[in-house]
């Protein structure tokens, strides 16, 4: 079983910044595709950004500039570097890995993000 564990939210003021971490507990972390979304209270889980395992990434609309994604395969870890953060950024954040071959998906605990003005 593999399990993923966030950690690095927090509470910061508007345009500040905090970098979030994802971490696997095998080495099947070089398997996976890795991305992280948010889910704000009373609105559904949306997409932030996502990485596959040769690094490409993608990102929505609404974080592209701002928040950066980034693995280290040797670490068995994901980065979400977030920068000049907003109040509509304040979500509980997850990230989830997917497995390339056969598309079985984990999913870490969440992390709180609160962003105040």
């Amino acid at each position: 079983q593999v399990q993923l564990v966030e950690s690095g939210g927090g509470l910061v003021q508007a345009g500040g910044a905090l970098r979030l971490s994802c971490a696997a507990s095998k080495s099947i972390f070089s398997l996976l595709n890795m991305g992280w979304y948010r889910q704000a209270p009373g609105s559904q889980r949306e997409l932030v950004a996502a990485i596959t395992r040769g690094g490409n990434t993608n990102y929505a609309d609404s974080v592209r500039g701002r928040f950066t994604l980034s693995r280290d395969n040797a670490k068995n870890t994901a980065y979400l570097q977030m920068s000049s953060l907003k109040p509509e950024d304040t979500a509980v954040y997850y990230c989830k890995g997917t497995v390339v071959i056969g598309g079985r998906e984990y999913w870490g605990q969440g992390t709180q993000v609160t962003v105040s003005s």
